[in-house]
């Protein structure tokens, strides 16, 4: 993902993990929805599509990567698109694509994309092993 050219994905790649509409209490001093909250929901459908892997908690330990192309309206039903990267001995690398409809035609647009890293978390919070995945350094 070092060389991201946005404008080679003109659909979304991979799951739907997470679907919400942006509302007037998520937006920032503009009047656009605040970045802040787009980053929040991405973090969740990496919970969703991490978890059924760890068969665990999961923490985000680090996001990279990261652009916002374009705004996004109130209103706008704000998709998070996941696409397991990698899965190693006790984290795991998931790419996050977030698009919404445009405001008058309609047309999907992307609104930004990050990878995300996660760990899986045993019951104390430390890092474990996540199952299956023993054997990899």
């Amino acid at each position: 993902m070092n060389d991201i050219d946005f404008d080679k994905d003109p659909t979304p790649v991979g799951e739907l993990s997470l679907k919400v509409v942006a509302l007037p209490g998520d937006t920032n001093a503009s009047g656009d929805i605040f970045s802040g909250w787009l980053v929040s929901q991405m973090d969740l459908a990496t919970a969703v599509a991490a978890t059924p892997i760890t068969k665990s908690r999961v923490a985000t330990v680090a996001i990279h990567n990261m652009a916002f192309m374009t705004p996004v309206h109130v209103g706008a039903a704000v998709s998070c698109y996941t696409d397991i990267v990698e899965v190693g001995r006790s984290s795991i690398h998931i790419n996050v694509e977030v698009w919404i409809a445009h405001k008058i035609s309609g047309e999907p647009v992307k609104v930004t994309e990050g990878e995300f890293v996660v760990v899986s978390l045993d019951n104390n919070g430390r890092s474990k092993t996540i199952p299956g995945h023993d054997s990899i350094g």
